[in-house]
């Protein structure tokens, strides 16, 4: 795979400015950091992302995710090892990440609802909403992953 355009970032600087806002945001919403990091590595699994992949999964172990439950992430439906706010956000995830073919259920809103208040469930799909326009840059443009354990700077 050839990348197609080099430094994404210093094409559209205000762009980036802002969606790195948007994710400082969040990042302060009180939403748990093992869980952001399992929703970007979910949706970055479902779009196909490694550069993302790479960069969540060197993330969520320095927040100290297991590298069992890493592995486990893409069949999380049929493993023990994810409590109900994390399986409610992994259900929302795929929902929001497979838009048109899901359009949202009701049932994957249930589960949100039960696990996070109405200020959590907007930071959530905005996390979401967030690592999906981040995969698409990086899908798009070919990006390739860091070595084994180093993180983009930005």
């Amino acid at each position: 795979m050839t990348e197609r355009l080099k430094d994404t970032f210093k094409h559209a600087p205000d762009g980036i400015k802002a969606m790195l806002a948007l994710e400082a945001s969040i990042r302060k919403s009180g939403l748990e950091p093992s869980l952001m990091e399992l929703v970007k590595m979910r949706a970055s699994e479902i779009n196909g992302c490694a550069f993302c992949i790479q960069m969540h999964s060197t993330d969520a172990r320095a927040h100290g995710e297991s590298e069992l439950r890493l592995y486990m992430l893409n069949a999380w439906r049929e493993s023990p090892l994810y409590n109900e706010r994390e399986r409610a956000a992994l259900a929302w995830t795929e929902a929001l990440t497979r838009l048109s073919e899901t359009g949202a259920p009701d049932e994957d809103y249930a589960l949100i609802k039960k696990a996070f208040s109405e200020t959590e469930q907007v930071n959530l799909t905005l996390l979401i909403g967030s690592i999906n326009a981040w995969n698409r840059l990086q899908v798009g443009f070919r990006a390739q992953h860091l070595p084994e354990g180093q993180r983009v700077a930005v």
